[in-house]
């Protein structure tokens, strides 16, 4: 993104917002802190077994920080708010946290307001692998994954390995290699997607069912797992938050700053495919959360870095959150249709200003 670009973005906020731009940052940091502790109260009060919001607050108060609180709820709602409630909550929002940290890093690495995480293969290679895990007639556990979830991580990472190995060799401008190789890989891989999905039989149904995510498997094993990961690629991210803010002027005045361009842009890349296989490994592949919370959050303080990550981070935990919470409410709907009825208009409307000539 150029320096004419990412300031027409900064240009473009909404001028229904009547703050100063210094404070905006810190009343929107309030506003998702805000937002996502009532994704966490309601999310783990609310479902098929509603559990009174003051009985949860309670509850959560005694066993999680140890205050004195006198025990008014039945044994029953302990169970369900600790045991499945909360755990599936809390992977909801580190999920959602990892798609919005790697949307928006693969955003600024290709100068596109329009790539999200499984831009570069991600989402293929993980479909791919979670669909042979399920056809092998082998049953095997690993922290709480089976052979599906590890197939999937397995294959999101391989499929932008080779990716980024291919798009190396090629004779055009970098970041147009690199979406060229990611799309031509993804497509071959989408193939054999195809053709597993034709040889599964029964196993149809779960295929479907991961492709269109879901945390109704969520352990507190699983949790523990993943957690790490993405909190590990989140901490790179961030900590290369000026890395990404030089990268947006150019790879050419990135290097005339003193920037290590290739070192910082693998990285990052490394970082950002990380968290997003991790996320795909607890959730399955949920779309539009990487594309419309980081450029809401764009619209809102522009294009920097050092603003940008942490805001997409908190909004994009909470925003899947809430998706799941509505997604269990009828029943058990896969989350990714949540997110789609969301995301899938946003994304028509980026189109259309895109092709208005309107800057992203």
């Amino acid at each position: 993104m150029s320096t004419r670009v990412a300031g027409t973005v900064a240009a473009a906020r909404p001028a229904s917002l009547h703050l100063p731009k210094s404070r905006r940052p810190l009343a929107l940091a309030l506003v998702g802190l805000l937002a996502l502790a009532a994704a966490l109260v309601f999310g783990v009060a609310l479902g098929n077994v509603a559990v009174p919001v003051a009985d949860t607050l309670a509850l959560l108060a005694k066993r999680l920080l140890g205050w004195p609180v006198a025990v008014t709820w039945p044994a029953a709602a302990e169970t369900i708010v600790l045991e499945l409630r909360l755990p599936r909550v809390l992977t909801a929002m580190a999920t959602g946290t990892a798609l919005a940290l790697a949307g928006a890093t693969f955003q600024g690495l290709l100068r596109n307001p329009l790539a999200d995480p499984y831009v570069l293969g991600t989402a293929s290679g993980a479909a791919l692998g979670a669909a042979v895990g399920l056809l092998i007639p082998v049953q095997l556990a690993l922290l709480g994954f089976g052979l599906m979830h590890l197939l999937a991580f397995a294959g999101a990472l391989l499929a932008v390995a080779v990716v980024y190995r291919l798009s190396r060799l090629g004779e055009l401008n970098s970041l147009t290699s690199v979406l060229l190789t990611g799309y031509a890989v993804g497509s071959l891989l989408a193939a054999g997607l195809a053709m597993t999905m034709y040889l599964s039989g029964s196993h149809l149904r779960q295929i479907f069912f991961y492709l269109l995510g879901s945390f109704s498997l969520s352990s507190w094993q699983q949790l523990l797992v993943g957690l790490p990961i993405i909190a590990i690629g989140a901490v790179v991210i961030l900590g290369r938050a000026r890395a990404l803010n030089a990268l947006l002027l150019g790879e050419e005045t990135a290097a005339h700053l003193g920037l290590k361009v290739g070192r910082e842009r693998l990285v990052l890349l490394a970082a950002a495919t990380l968290v997003t296989a991790a996320a795909v490994a607890l959730s399955g592949l949920i779309g539009f959360v990487g594309l419309v919370v980081p450029h809401l959050v764009r619209l809102l303080v522009g294009a920097n870095a050092r603003l940008l990550l942490p805001l997409s981070a908190l909004f994009g935990a909470s925003f899947l959150a809430f998706a799941d919470l509505f997604a269990r409410m009828p029943g058990e709907l896969p989350v990714g249709i949540v997110t789609a009825v969301i995301g899938a208009p946003f994304f028509l409307y980026l189109l259309r200003r895109y092709r208005a000539g309107y800057a992203l």
